[in-house]
């Protein structure tokens, strides 16, 4: 019984980042190429605005990247997060 319930937690936990999505402030080109509905340029163009005004605060800020309109973002639905970060005030030290 202990070993299916350890092949149960680490068959879903090796999944959750798939079904997170591809987190757009981290991924690279061929990460974000890999995703439906993105191609080469549309990755580059992500890349890009990230690179000149920062991270996305959510996945509805693709919008802002020429190229991406509402059809895109629908299309892309969870394929693309925005993961969490944490930050430095976040981190609690004892």
């Amino acid at each position: 019984m202990k070993k299916v319930f350890l092949i149960f937690v680490v068959f879903f936990g090796l999944n959750l980042s798939v079904l997170a999505g591809v987190d757009i402030n981290t991924a690279s080109q061929t990460d974000l190429e890999s995703v439906k509905g993105l191609g080469p340029v549309k990755a580059k163009a992500i890349i890009e605005y990230r690179e000149k005004h920062g991270t996305f605060k959510s996945v509805e800020d693709l919008s802002n990247v020429k190229g991406i309109g509402a059809g895109t973002l629908k299309q892309l639905g969870d394929q693309v997060s925005v993961q969490e970060e944490t930050t430095s005030s976040e981190v609690k030290t004892h």
